[in-house]
């Protein structure tokens, strides 16, 4: 290729991949159903943006990296002390029956539905175990399923992923050397064992250098953010030199003991590392989507739809059946584990990587590895896409769409509008820190927040979970002023302080940006005042006119989302809305 051609075909791929995100998000669908589609067609079109011609034959350690980059910052997010009792059960259950079923079925089938030999049957059964938080994720963010079973899958489908590109790696070499797969005398169940040992290896030597980067010589967010980058880079590539495709498991490894370590407080939120995993997965899905070509993807179409109605319909509910059994999980939990298995990032990147060595080591049928995995991730994603929310529906897993507020204070009035805003139908939590007033929100009826639950908030490794709406409204206004930009990111939804008065002295509270909350005009002090002078908290259909003396404060919408009043957002009421407003008694 000219140096034209590679200018323009690395131009082409991040259009490509920013543009197809950016219309995913808009479509609420996941990223999968447009990237890869569009690589489809884009390698069709052109050939600048081919893998083999843009990289070379050195694409596969690019995605190894890549994949490690990915894994690292799905690790971040596993915290063990969620991962307890019946939910870590059930997610060894998942993992261990998982693969073993899925790896048997679709090796026993393969032969028989695409006339291959058994050995790349076998190749494609182990690369069609893994699953995958880049998929997994985005499809559990649209559905909203209760939180047990979003825990269970997401440490399902990361951990899955370095353990199946591991056993990959085994089965790949035991086809590409022997061409058999011989597991009889436990020659590659130890060669499997070998590969996770140099994984845990890497992964603690990572764990080691990031405690003393980011804990002794405390970095900061951009140099911190830089050294995390380069050893999970150095660390994986060094034990791929090693052994390959172990750096996943470093990779995982490393993330998951960082995030774990006491005295390391790693950011729920990490803006760089997730706008770069978006980015890779991006340019990884396009590149590999196109190097897939009509002409492959023909003759195994039929066949691969009979393979993803088996993994769909048989195998993945006997897997959740399996795993369940004995557990706490519902019929419904149950019901819609058993229908959640995309295939995602690391099943692409292996197909690719194992299926061009085979087909130069001329092994008959290994062409069709990488087209099949194509059509099972597209298959898969784009089911589960269009269903899942239904499925979810139907089985009762679905998070309530309601807002769930939590208001931070204990005074009369604050507890009078957690009084009023339950009125409305919504689930009010409060949380106070003075017992008196803990005591007055527990007398009126409110649901108390436990006592760590600000302390929660305010962790910036932690995020504050069934609370989609914070609500700030003590008597000191720095106090509400710092906890707003402390917790806004560790919470699923908006955090809204009360405003000080015009005149205040306070060393942070008059100097903070935001929104504040009812505006200018009924800052903490004028609303406390009005209360105390009788003004009283009101609730009434939104279809009945507002009276003179009051102000309206919040509108609950007919689907139950909270909408306040701020200094830069006017409500009106709609004839199906509730609205909440302070006036005379």
């Amino acid at each position: 290729m000219t140096g034209e051609d590679i200018l323009w075909g690395i131009a082409l791929t991040v259009a490509l991949a920013t543009g197809s995100q950016i219309l995913a998000n808009k479509l609420r669908v996941p990223a999968l159903i447009v990237l890869l589609p569009v690589g489809f067609t884009a390698g069709a079109l052109t050939d600048v943006i081919h893998p083999g011609r843009l990289v070379g034959p050195d694409f596969p350690a690019l995605v190894s990296l890549s994949v490690a980059v990915i894994l690292y910052d799905a690790g971040l997010g596993l915290n063990l002390r969620n991962l307890t009792g019946p939910t870590r059960s059930a997610v060894v259950r998942l993992l261990i029956i998982g693969i073993v079923v899925t790896f048997f079925a679709v090796s026993g089938l393969g032969p028989a539905l695409f006339g291959i030999p058994l050995r790349v049957a076998a190749m494609i059964g182990v690369i069609l175990v893994v699953s995958g938080p880049t998929v997994v994720g985005p499809l559990l963010e649209f559905v909203r399923p209760t939180e047990k079973v979003r825990r269970i899958l997401i440490w399902e489908g990361t951990l899955t992923d370095p353990i199946g590109g591991i056993l990959g790696a085994v089965v790949f070499h035991a086809v590409a050397t022997s061409h058999q797969i011989d597991i009889g005398r436990g020659y590659q169940i130890g060669q499997f064992l070998i590969s996770m040992g140099v994984g845990l290896a890497g992964g603690a030597v990572g764990t080691v250098i990031l405690w003393l980067a980011l804990h002794k010589l405390r970095l900061g967010e951009t140099l911190g953010t830089l050294a995390q980058l380069a050893t999970v880079i150095l660390v994986s590539a060094a034990c791929d030199i090693v052994r390959d495709d172990t750096g996943l498991i470093a990779a995982i490894v490393t993330g998951l003991a960082i995030t774990n370590l006491p005295g390391l407080d790693m950011p729920a939120r990490r803006p760089f590392l997730e706008t770069l995993v978006q980015m890779i997965i991006g340019l990884l899905f396009i590149s590999i989507s196109s190097a897939v070509t009509p002409a492959s993807v023909v003759p195994v179409l039929v066949p691969s739809l009979i393979l993803i109605a088996v993994l769909v319909l048989l195998v993945r509910p006997l897997v959740a059946y399996a795993a369940a059994r004995g557990s706490d999980l519902t019929v419904g939990e149950r019901g819609f584990i058993g229908w959640m298995a995309p295939r995602g990032i690391v099943a692409a990147s292996t197909a690719s990587a194992f299926a061009a060595t085979l087909v130069e080591k001329g092994l008959p049928g290994a062409s069709k590895i990488l087209p099949i995995t194509f059509l099972v991730i597209v298959g898969t994603v784009l089911l589960y896409a269009l269903t899942a929310a239904p499925v979810a529906r139907k089985l009762g897993v679905v998070r309530s769409a309601r807002t769930r507020p939590l208001l931070v204070g204990g005074a009369p009035w604050v507890i009078d509008l957690g009084k009023a805003l339950e009125a409305t139908g919504l689930d009010v939590l409060m949380w106070a820190g003075a017992d008196e007033e803990r005591e007055r929100i527990t007398a009126a009826g409110i649901e108390l927040a436990y006592g760590e639950m600000l302390a929660t908030a305010t962790n910036p490794r932690a995020r504050l979970e069934g609370v989609t709406a914070v609500f700030l409204l003590t008597d000191d206004d720095d106090f509400n002023a710092l906890a707003s930009v402390v917790i806004k990111d560790n919470v699923q939804g908006p955090v809204y302080r009360v405003g000080p008065p015009h005149d205040s002295h306070g060393v942070v509270a008059p100097y903070t940006g935001g929104d504040i909350l009812f505006g200018q005009a009924l800052v903490r002090h004028r609303l406390a005042a009005r209360y105390g002078q009788g003004a009283r908290f009101h609730v009434q259909p939104g279809s009945r006119p507002i009276p003179a003396d009051c102000d309206i404060l919040f509108v609950v919408r007919a689907d139950g989302q909270l909408a306040p009043v701020t200094g830069t957002h006017r409500i009106a009421p709609q004839p199906d809305d509730t609205a909440v407003l302070l006036g005379s008694a």
